[in-house]
């Protein structure tokens, strides 16, 4: 069996990231697929939170180093103040002395034949692009989504790091992997001589956490008995996934006499953004139509997917070449789709070519009152679920199968 050597900064007990559903499913799945992962991960202090309900997901026997690290912001600031160079290329930099000091010691002791990090923690890929280079191993650079954006990072030193990496990273990984269509096109075009080895590997469902989500006794329970209830389940981000317009949308639906208190909710767990949604929904005099709730475990979360009346999935125009993780999540529970995004997005592409049609623009008051209105009253029920077979094809089994096979194409032959 070959190995795999895994630099990732989001693994469990790390908790309130999707992101960690990538590196473990893949670690769950790459074993049957003829590899075995080593898993470099930090330390859990360097953790904002930690939650135990995915550590016994990790498969008995895997490999899991932690090298020490600390968050800049909570443990090395004075007053709420660090110095900037302290957090670049992120507030874990100082993840990256150990982490080599560690991954060195794997590389030793288990002779990987590969090489992976994954972002969006970029302090990854700067571990990984040390690891290949002292060791001769190919490195896989898993990006996810774009690192150096327009105005993304706002700072632009940190601006110019992201690119410093990315670049690297393109013109020097055996190969780059990417969860979007748009966002392996934009890397392509913009580092020609590294197009040929940018990859798509998209994010996924776990089916086995559906499984036994389903299972539970309140698995087809409505999740409010006698109010429709639309769930949004992650985090509502204020420019990238913007909700005023959605609630401007619920002012003019009770306004018009569409909706009234009781009938409908829209339910976002897990937000972040708490005191923006509730300033919101305060400002336009809809809190009776608003729930914002905290987080909740894994497996909790996706059994209130399947509970809802409807899922919303939003995204801004300007992410898009990036797909929200939990579309694919959204996919699986089989419950309409709601989607507010840009026609020209990524994300409203997924959703389109899964036969969902229920779309809006997410900056479209008009728009998203009249989607709202004629899912309330039935008109597009027909049109807001997945077709099966789009879905079977998404699972996170199939995308590590995409992985191995990738790893193979760059593993040397022993």
């Amino acid at each position: 069996m070959k190995r795999l050597l895994m630099i990732a900064y989001h693994f469990p007990p790390l908790a309130g990231s999707s992101g960690i559903q990538r590196t473990l499913r893949f670690v769950q799945h790459l074993p049957a697929l003829g590899w075995e992962p080593l898993v470099l991960s930090c330390s859990p202090r360097a953790y904002e939170r930690t939650s135990p309900d995915l550590d016994a997901e990790i498969p008995a026997g895997t490999v899991v180093r932690r090298a020490f690290a600390l968050d800049t912001a909570r443990h090395l600031s004075i007053g709420g103040r660090y110095i900037g160079a302290m957090s670049r290329p992120d507030r874990w930099v100082s993840w990256r002395f150990d982490a080599v000091r560690v991954g060195h010691s794997m590389i030793r002791e288990f002779s990987p034949d590969v090489i992976w990090s994954t972002y969006p923690i970029a302090t990854a890929h700067m571990i990984g692009a040390s690891l290949a280079a002292s060791s001769g191993l190919p490195w896989v650079a898993d990006f996810r989504d774009p690192m150096a954006q327009e105005g993304y990072p706002a700072d632009p030193l940190t601006w110019q790091q992201f690119h410093d990496i990315e670049r690297h990273a393109v013109l020097n990984a055996a190969a780059t992997t990417f969860t979007t269509p748009g966002a392996a096109r934009v890397y392509r075009e913009r580092y020609p001589a590294g197009a040929h080895r940018v990859r798509v590997i998209e994010n996924g469902y776990d089916e086995e956490s559906f499984s036994a989500a389903g299972q539970s006794g309140l698995a087809l329970a409505p999740l409010e008995a006698g109010v429709v209830t639309i769930l949004h389940s992650g985090i509502v981000y204020p420019k990238e996934r913007d909700p005023t317009q959605l609630i401007l949308a619920l002012r003019q639906l009770a306004d018009s006499g569409v909706i009234a208190p009781g009938q409908m909710k829209i339910r976002f767990r897990a937000a972040v953004q708490e005191a923006l949604l509730l300033g919101l929904a305060r400002e336009h005099r809809v809190l009776d139509y608003v729930d914002v709730l905290p987080p909740v475990g894994y497996r909790e979360a996706l059994a209130e997917m399947l509970r809802a009346d409807a899922l919303l999935l939003m995204q801004a125009g300007d992410c898009n070449e990036q797909i929200p993780a939990k579309a694919y999540e959204y996919l699986r529970a089989g419950r309409p789709i709601l989607c507010l995004s840009d026609p020209a997005g990524d994300t409203m592409g997924l959703v389109r070519a899964s036969g969902v049609e229920t779309v809006a623009r997410i900056d479209d008051v008009q728009g998203i009152a009249t989607l709202l209105a004629e899912f309330l009253s039935g008109a597009v029920r027909s049109r807001c679920l997945p077709r099966a077979s789009f879905v079977k094809s998404a699972s996170r089994a199939g995308r590590t199968a995409e992985l191995a096979n990738l790893l193979v194409e760059v593993a040397p032959t022993r």
